[in-house]
């Protein structure tokens, strides 16, 4: 399955396709198929995903904002324009630390 909320061969400005919410985290699909999605965040100050893992690498590319990543319980502070890499089965969350958005990544293996 294939699903689409964005229409393709249009210019978008990831950080203004998704809205803040006061005391909450917003998430919004661009794309999901079954080798991966990409997902928009906007998380309030304060707001966190819990710990969990993925059993395939996820990449995380911040777009405003600050936060914090931790991975097999490393705090890695990012901010706007990074990158990092959170490997496949190992722990991860993420932290806001004022209001922060992002794009997550999941491709899955072959």
């Amino acid at each position: 399955m294939i699903e689409k909320i964005f229409n393709t061969a249009e210019v978008y400005n990831l950080k203004d396709m998704v809205d803040y919410a006061d005391g909450s985290t917003v998430s919004k699909i661009i794309t999901r198929n079954e080798k991966g999605n990409l997902t928009l965040f906007a998380f309030d100050k304060g707001q966190n995903l819990s710990e969990h893992s993925a059993p395939f690498d996820a990449i995380v590319q911040v777009l405003e904002g600050a936060g914090t990543i931790i991975i097999n319980k490393k705090e890695h502070a990012v901010t706007e324009g990074q990158l990092i890499i959170m490997p496949a089965n190992i722990p991860h969350a993420v932290e806001a630390n004022e209001k922060f958005k992002m794009l997550l990544i999941m491709i899955k293996a072959s």
